[in-house]
Parts: C-alpha cells; sequence; structure tokens
C-alpha cells in the first residue's frame, strides 16, 4: 500500500526532482524539493551550507526540514530528498514512519553521464570531475549507500538505454504514476 506522502530517494542525479516534478504534475498533487525547502527555511543552498558549517551540522538541520514539513496539513505530496538523506542515523526509519520511500535506482555508468549533464558546482564532491573520475566516484559511493536506500518501501530501476536522455525522466514518472494508481486501486 502506499502511504501518502511520498519521498524519493536515491543517488544524485537520479532524477529526484525532475521526475518528482513530473509525477507531481500527473497526479495533481504538490511538489517539494527538500533542498529547495532548505534554501528556504535557513537561506543558504545546500552547497553552501555545507562548505560554510560542514556535513554533519547540514545533516542534522536537513533531517529538522523533512520533520518539520511532515507537520503540514499536506497528504498528496511528493519529496525529493537530498542523495544522503537516507544514510544518516535513523533517517530511513523516520521515512517509514512519514509516508512511503521510492528509490529511484540507476547504475553507476549511466549516473556519471547524467550527473555530467548538470551544473557540478552546485555538488561539491563532484566538481572538477571528468566522467571517468565521477564514475570511479560514484561507484563505491553508490555501493556504499546502497544498504540504505535498499530499505526504500518499493524500488525502481531506471531504463538501461545505452545513451542518457531527457525522456528517461519522463520513462521514471510514468513507472512511478503507474506504481501508485495499481496501489491505491489494490486498496480502493
Amino acid at each position: 500500500m502506499i502511504e501518502l506522502p511520498i519521498y524519493l530517494i536515491g543517488y544524485m542525479g537520479a532524477g529526484k526532482t525532475t521526475v518528482g516534478r513530473l509525477l507531481a504534475d500527473k497526479l495533481g498533487w504538490t511538489f517539494v524539493d527538500l533542498d529547495e525547502a532548505f534554501h528556504e527555511i535557513h537561506g543558504f543552498t545546500t552547497a553552501d551550507y555545507i562548505r560554510r558549517f560542514g556535513m554533519a551540522e547540514f545533516r542534522q538541520k536537513e533531517k529538522y526540514v523533512v520533520e518539520d514539513l511532515a507537520e503540514l496539513p499536506y497528504e498528496r505530496v511528493i519529496y525529493a530528498t537530498g542523495g544522503g538523506y537516507p544514510c544518516w542515523e535513523d533517517n530511513m526509519e523516520c521515512l517509514h514512519e512519514l509516508g512511503t520511500s521510492i528509490y529511484l535506482r540507476w547504475q553507476p555508468i549511466h549516473l556519471a553521464k547524467r550527473l555530467m549533464l548538470t551544473d557540478l558546482s552546485e555538488r561539491p564532491v563532484l566538481q572538477g570531475h571528468t566522467e571517468e573520475e565521477l564514475l570511479a566516484f560514484i561507484t563505491p559511493h553508490l555501493a556504499a549507500r546502497e544498504t540504505f536506500y535498499a530499505k526504500a518501501d518499493y524500488i525502481v530501476d531506471a531504463p538501461v538505454e545505452e545513451t542518457v536522455t531527457e525522456y528517461d525522466d519522463e520513462h521514471m514518472a510514468q513507472i512511478l504514476y503507474d506504481l501508485i494508481q495499481e496501489k491505491r486501486q489494490k486498496h480502493i
């Protein structure tokens, strides 16, 4: 069963924000990017906050943002979490209590290609890397996070195409839409 709200989790570049927006539009729900909410609440982008105060302080504040937003009286919400959020303290357990978590799972090679299409200056740990360097970084990093991500209520594997296109996010949004509709129909 899908408990609302829905939290999209996954590695950097998995499309949590883009897929989340597309999915919310399809469902007629609200979309919240937790990194954007963090910026609105604390006045710093996540990258700037990490540079200024460090990762541990950021993770604590990030957790507060998720918990504070959960107190709002909205049910039909798709949240895009930060890539590292599920891997800190008891955050996956927190997501299970708050709603449904869905892991957008990509292979490291595809994440590297997708990330190369973004502004890496917004991702301090990836700044200045080539695609090959990104792949070398992502592979063990993703493997270490996999045990956390795998605790999601649902795991959705990304399409495995040779090339990365903007249609991948639309495809993922449709897969999630179908999953949500199927689970909701079973409980009506």
